[in-house]
């Protein structure tokens, strides 16, 4: 067992683990934030993507121990439901999920992409940054679109409100 501290959505948190816990297995069992989905434990659809220390990471496949003194964020910590954040927003009115399963994490997925690649963005950088990020419904266009949307809001935005 370890005890790790980190920062989980802007609050601080402490936990003693076994050294074995995954990250996403902290957030969901531990925190019951559940907007974290497990969707493959293998690290290959995405729907566990949360923000370590601001960069995409899949929640299944990091140990809880290496999170620690870092700044987590999950889906709920992104936007609430009186104030989505502008990604959230553009999922909603560019339809970009159907059952929504792999949408927090293609949320998150797309919050980074902009972040590394600008407001700027067009379909083929999106398609090829999603890679990695599953979505078994919807053919991708609509995330696709979303993504750009949500991008063109993020400008929008003084850096602080992201």
């Amino acid at each position: 067992m370890q005890t790790i501290t980190l920062n989980v959505n802007g609050a601080p948190v402490t936990a003693t683990i076994d050294v074995r816990t995954l990250l996403v297995q902290l957030l969901r069992d531990d925190l019951r934030l559940t907007g974290t989905h497990v969707g493959c434990d293998t690290s290959q659809c995405g729907a566990c993507t949360v923000h370590l220390d601001g960069l995409a990471v899949k929640a299944c496949s990091v140990l809880a121990v290496q999170a620690d003194g870092a700044e987590v964020t999950t889906v709920e910590g992104v936007g609430s439901s009186e104030h989505l954040h502008p990604m959230q927003e553009a999922f909603r009115e560019h339809h970009g999920l159907q059952c929504g399963f792999c949408t927090p994490g293609m949320i998150m997925a797309g919050i980074d992409i902009v972040r590394r690649h600008g407001a700027d963005l067009d379909e083929a950088t999106v398609r090829a940054e999603l890679e990695g990020n599953i979505c078994r419904c919807t053919g991708y266009h609509n995330i696709v679109l979303a993504i750009m949307a949500g991008a063109q809001a993020m400008a929008a935005l003084p850096a602080a409100a992201e």
